[in-house]
């Protein structure tokens, strides 16, 4: 019995010196958002930029990324990315962007006031090598790239996610969701076409029944008026390029001009021309200048511009698809512009094959598949004529503003359509994702 009661004071008296130990435990590593980045993108470098909106925090990423993400020994390209923080449990709202990206919020990251990650297409902007090796610039790579960025960042950002673009950008934000359905919950391309050939006819369809006869009458004549005042109106482009400092080696003046009026009904519809504001026959050859300017843009045909767009051009030609143009009204007139083709604007000796099958695979997805897709178009805009339309059994939503150009946003909208456009937002993402209505 001693002998018991004394076991019993040994390990009583062992326990409470085992108690009493001081256990030495291993730091826990509390990392700031920027070493959480850093974590992830290890090779990346990033910098602090100026926050803005309702961010606390903003950086420049700029990634390595593969030029050929099935094969790495390809080599790789600098990638720039802007990420704005506020919070890691708030929505987040993915930019595809379609060229070059600028830091700036966009629409969609003000109705949720979330976090936003705006990414340059590759080939593009700052993301542009020095020497372009076309057959990486495919829109399989591209969209490879924005999965990769994505599936890293959902190691910070736990809320729903939300891709948005505009113009070509929403065009790749309707590829991306084809080829990743799950990688976003929601998906709001602004203003996309999905063109079906290199020179989709749908456009002309359009620009010659959009409007009223006589603004369509008015443009042919404006657009004859310029080459029957050729001389004069080649004047005021060269003096303004001079004050411009813009070149014209990769397009003389001529050509240029030529190429302008032919892309004017195009571009009229497509941002929203007024035509009552469209200069008659007694208007000045400075007159009409300024009106062609403001509408296509004459630097459009400089030769920094015709640089930059070379990869957009590579794209479109071999396989997002482009339009062509109506040279009916002012034949007799042209004298360079005979055979006019966007290839014109392509790189020189490189395969530019179409792939015709590469869109309507898309097409066939969203149209069938795509749920969770809200649609923003203008009723005017010319690549309007080239928009899906989802099938009544797939849950999205596709919203016209009438009389709406390339320009149109949820804020164009009517209050009563903005609501509806909320309320099918809160159906997808669910109740636990805020919305905060857009102050017009």
């Amino acid at each position: 019995m001693k002998f018991i009661k004394s076991l019993v004071l040994f390990i009583a008296i062992t326990f409470s010196v085992t108690g009493c130990r001081t256990i030495k435990l291993e730091p826990v590593e509390i990392l700031t958002f920027k070493q959480k980045l850093e974590k992830l993108f290890p090779t990346a470098e990033i910098t602090t930029i100026k926050e803005t909106a309702h961010f606390t925090k903003a950086y420049q990423i700029v990634l390595n990324q593969p030029l050929d993400h099935k094969n790495p020994t390809a080599g790789t390209f600098k990638q720039y990315v802007y990420l704005s923080h506020v919070d890691e449990t708030k929505p987040t709202v993915l930019v595809t962007e379609g060229y070059n990206a600028t830091p700036k919020t966009y629409e969609l990251t003000e109705i949720f006031k979330g976090n936003q990650v705006q990414v340059e297409y590759r080939f593009y902007g700052k993301s542009r090598p020095d020497t372009i090796q076309w057959n990486y610039l495919k829109n399989d790579q591209a969209i490879e790239d924005y999965h990769k960025i994505v599936t890293k960042l959902k190691r910070i950002y736990t809320g729903k996610w939300i891709s948005t673009g505009i113009s070509k950008g929403g065009e790749t934000v309707l590829i991306y969701k084809s080829k990743y359905p799950w990688d976003v919950e929601v998906a709001v391309p602004y203003v996309a076409p999905l063109i079906n050939t290199q020179e989709d006819s749908r456009t002309q369809t359009h620009i010659n029944s959009i409007g009223t006869d006589e603004c369509r009458e008015k443009i042919k004549k404006f657009q004859r008026e310029l080459l029957l005042k050729k001389e004069s109106i080649l004047t005021e482009i060269m003096e303004y390029a001079e004050i411009k400092g813009m070149t014209y080696t990769e397009l003389c003046y001529e050509e240029a001009l030529e190429y302008a009026v032919l892309e004017f009904p195009f571009s009229f519809w497509q941002w929203g021309g007024k035509c009552e504001e469209i200069p008659g026959n007694e208007a000045s050859s400075e007159q009409m200048f300024n009106y062609l300017n403001k509408i296509v843009g004459i630097s459009f045909y400089n030769d920094t511009t015709y640089f930059d767009l070379l990869p957009s051009y590579y794209q479109h030609m071999t396989e997002l698809g482009y339009y062509g143009f109506d040279i009916t009204p002012v034949k007799d007139l042209l004298k360079i512009v005979h055979k006019p083709t966007n290839l014109r604007f392509a790189p020189k000796n490189v395969d530019l094959t179409y792939k015709p099958n590469y869109i309507k695979e898309v097409r066939d997805f969203v149209e069938n598949k795509g749920k969770k897709i809200l649609y923003i178009y203008g009723e005017y805009d010319t690549w309007g004529a080239c928009a899906p339309n989802p099938k009544p059994h797939v849950d999205a939503l596709k919203m016209i503003l009438k009389g709406g150009s390339h320009s149109t946003r949820i804020k164009n909208f009517s209050k009563e359509d903005q609501q509806l456009i909320y309320n099918k937002l809160q159906g997808w993402l669910g109740y636990s994702v805020t919305i905060y209505p857009l102050e017009n």
